[in-house]
């Protein structure tokens, strides 16, 4: 029955990890060419990944970015691509040019990292009264181990990029990478992506 605490704790400090603000951007840029000029017409693209992810990623993103002023669209309304199939660049400059797309932004996941941490055990005392011998006897005589356990961390690592389309081959913006940790399913880390996406361009100034 004592071993029943200190199970307890690890468990519940695993759930704190996986619970906790699991996505973040490890690395951003910012062209300091930027004039700060306004994008009305955005298009979102997944560039990798399955086809219902993809799909899921460009309208969680495009509602994301969507405000007054600036409306953005999921690439697969305008370029079906089933599968993993890539996209036809003719395919896309026409969109861009016919559709009056004013920015890109696409994104991939680059990879899927697995970490296994080893916890070991910890010996430790439940009830240390040191005030008489008996007392004192009795509490470290039962000395409890907390088991050892594995912890396996996922990491998925997506690239994000933003583009002006004003040139003709499109002109770099904004660029980040970011990391989420341990997401409990693809349609939880999409909405956790999409949002520190947004969060990110606001606070760049560039929606």
């Amino acid at each position: 029955m004592r071993r029943h605490p200190v199970l307890t704790l690890a468990v519940l400090a695993g759930l704190t990890f996986v619970n906790g603000k699991s996505s973040k951007f490890v690395f951003t840029w910012k062209n300091p060419s930027y004039s700060g000029e306004h994008f009305r017409n955005i298009l979102v693209l997944g560039i990798n990944g399955k086809v219902e992810n993809r799909a899921e990623f460009e309208d969680q993103l495009s509602a994301a970015i969507t405000r007054p002023g600036i409306q953005a669209i999921p690439s697969y309304s305008l370029l079906p691509r089933p599968d993993s199939t890539p996209i036809d660049m003719s395919q896309l400059r026409d969109v861009v040019r016919g559709q009056n797309i004013d920015a890109i932004v696409a994104s991939r996941l680059v990879k899927v990292d697995k970490k296994v941490t080893y916890i070991p055990g910890q010996a430790y005392t439940p009830y240390p009264y040191y005030g008489t011998f008996y007392g004192y006897y009795g509490a470290i005589y039962p000395v409890v181990y907390s088991p050892d356990y594995l912890r396996v961390d996922k990491t998925a690592q997506i690239e994000t990029n933003f583009y002006s389309a004003a040139k003709p081959d499109g002109e770099l913006i904004w660029t980040g990478t970011s990391d989420t940790v341990n997401p409990q399913s693809p349609l939880k880390a999409i909405d956790a992506i999409a949002k520190l996406i947004v969060q990110q361009l606001e606070k760049e100034k560039i929606i």
